[in-house]
């Protein structure tokens, strides 16, 4: 085993890549790269030779390669196959890597009797009917036969359109390319988008399938693929790929040598997954030990026991995350910065909004708000320190709305007209805005005009109950996909409430009162929205909570863009020792 494989293994094993979908070589939201270079490294090595050692008694390829000459001319003599089209000289620029003694450079159509399937028409096709495979059966590998079709294919068809066990099967549309040994001892019939490649004389099939998973992770399988998005191979192409031919007892020693370290390669992959997962219930289990407690000794505790393993608990992406969602948690639940007794009472900062909300429906500046029961301690999802309050959302706005609902006539410019896709957890972005006319823009503003420091709430699609404060002077309308808080900002602070819409309590009352999920995008309804149970500190104490939110959250921030600067690193060594490996 080259020393590059195992002297590196703390590397491969740590580079890590940030990503949003999973897939293989993946945990949640991270990307097993190293592995996945590490992978790649190996197929490399064993196509150039350099995987196992030379044995100077092999047979060469070069003996192997003159047999299947022989062998097609006795096929074509024999009329078993027509005389094969020749196929160009491979050139010096084909050749791109020196070989070891004993191989040979050759194109995939030297070696291969290829050709695709049967074409499925239902109206033309005659015969009895047979299992058949699409693409859709065939991945990197191996063979999904869980969902087996069958079309009518003659006797006359069945040789051309049947494997046997040991063909290689490659992808001639869908991923162009992807390719499996046919492993099974009985035979199976493939449809047109499906080439067959059933070798002459004695070669390993699965050093040629290695062959195709190599061109696959370097990205080189794109030069014999034509189309962008469904891409095909076709036959031409398949012929025309230059591969490099080992001895036939080497071929053997590679494929076993492949097979062992792509086994090595799922182990590691597997612990890095168990790794991630066991670190991952770790943090949530002591960051859930500090929303838990009950006093101010216990929370002290449990903080000691995080801040004295920091190094070690928050050193992923997703960690971090969990940590901003107990700031936000433990805010709103009165544990993130101590009390004040000089502090106003949060009952009656609640007080004087009610008076506020009464003269101002007395003057008609606001409509009088259909009054909701009193909240029940059911209702109260935490005990909160004695001078905070809980109360219904729409108590603590003058207004609580949401966009037109009419279909807007975009224009190219004009008026910005927001939708939810402008909202994001603390972050407006009217840079994401569409454009209404000034006629349209007037309309759309009547008794919802949304103003500085007023709350924008995502009530459709992927980011409900997303919440952003309205940061600029900006002149906007909006759509029916987002809401408009207006707070009573002399009593209740914007930030504040922005924080309790996006902390774990808030997101929790937007998920609960979501109508449609799992149909559609789903929607928050209004009247759901308004009767929200919020907790409301004194707005001394408001402040406070706000400056100490934003002072951790920069912090987490700081942590973050540590940690994409490790994992750059980590990935930047991981591409230069297989660049220098196979230099």
């Amino acid at each position: 085993m080259p020393d590059v494989i195992t002297d590196n293994i703390d590397l491969w094993t740590s580079a890590l890549l940030s990503k949003s979908t999973a897939g293989r070589g993946s945990n949640g939201k991270l990307e097993a790269y190293g592995i996945k270079k590490l992978r790649g490294l190996i197929l490399e090595l064993a196509v150039r030779g350099k995987l196992v050692p030379q044995e100077p008694n092999d047979r060469p390829a070069s003996e192997i390669l003159n047999e299947i000459a022989a062998e097609k001319k006795q096929l074509v003599k024999e009329g078993k196959i027509q005389v094969p089209k020749p196929l160009p000289e491979i050139s010096v620029e084909e050749m791109n890597y020196s070989l070891p003694k004993g191989w040979e450079w050759v194109r995939f159509g030297t070696i291969a009797q290829h050709n695709s399937g049967k074409t499925l028409d239902s109206g033309r096709n005659t015969g009895q009917l047979r299992d058949y495979i699409t693409t859709s059966n065939l991945y990197w590998g191996r063979f999904d036969l869980d969902n087996i079709r069958q079309m009518q294919i003659t006797d006359k068809e069945i040789e051309k359109c049947t494997a046997i066990k040991g063909d290689l099967l490659i992808c001639e549309g869908g991923e162009a390319g992807r390719a499996a040994v046919w492993p099974y001892d009985h035979d199976v019939c493939f449809q047109n988008h499906i080439h067959r490649a059933r070798f002459y004389g004695e070669l390993d099939p699965y050093y040629l399938y290695r062959f195709f998973e190599k061109l696959n992770a370097t990205g080189e399988i794109d030069l014999h693929r034509k189309g962008v998005g469904i891409s095909n191979m076709s036959s031409k192409a398949l012929a025309l790929i230059v591969l490099s031919l080992p001895p036939l007892a080497e071929q053997h020693r590679i494929v076993a040598k492949i097979d062992e370290l792509m086994a090595l390669c799922d182990q590691l992959e597997q612990q890095q997954t168990n790794n991630i997962e066991a670190h991952q219930t770790l943090v949530e289990t002591l960051l859930g030990t500090v929303t838990n407690v009950e006093s101010q000794h216990e929370l002290s505790e449990a903080w000691t026991r995080i801040s004295n393993h920091f190094d070690t608990l928050f050193t992923t992406e997703q960690s971090i995350d969990q940590l901003k969602q107990t700031i936000l948690q433990l805010a709103v639940m009165g544990k993130l910065v101590p009390q004040d007794p000089n502090d106003e009472p949060a009952s009656v900062l609640l007080d004087k909004i009610a008076k506020e909300k009464k003269k101002l429906v007395k003057e008609g500046g606001i409509k009088k708000q259909k009054e909701l029961t009193e909240i029940v301690e059911d209702e109260k999802p935490f005990a909160v320190p004695i001078i905070w309050e809980f109360s219904y959302l729409q108590d603590l706005c003058e207004l609580i709305t949401d966009g037109t609902h009419q279909t807007p006539t975009y224009t190219v410019e004009g008026r910005p007209f927001i939708s939810a896709q402008c909202v994001k957890p603390f972050r407006f972005l009217p840079e994401n805005c569409r454009f209404v006319s000034e006629n349209d823009y007037q309309d759309y503003i009547k008794s919802r005009k949304p103003e500085y420091r007023d709350v924008l709430l995502a009530r459709v699609g992927a980011g409900i109950g997303e919440a952003a404060l309205i940061d600029t002077d900006l002149e906007f309308a909006i759509y029916v996909s987002t809401g408009l808080l207006k707070p009573f900002k002399d009593f209740i602070l914007s930030e504040y409430l922005v924080l309790w819409l996006n902390s774990p309590d808030g997101r929790n009352n937007s998920e609960k009162s979501t109508y449609g999920k799992g149909v559609s995008q789903g929607n928050l309804n209004l009247s759901l929205i308004r009767s929200f149970v919020v907790s409301v500190p004194p707005l001394a104490e408001q402040h406070r909570i706000v400056a100490k939110v934003n002072e951790l959250m920069i912090l987490c921030d700081t942590l973050k863009a540590r940690l994409a600067d490790a994992q750059t690193t980590q990935v930047h060594l991981a591409d230069t020792i297989v660049e220098q490996a196979v230099a």
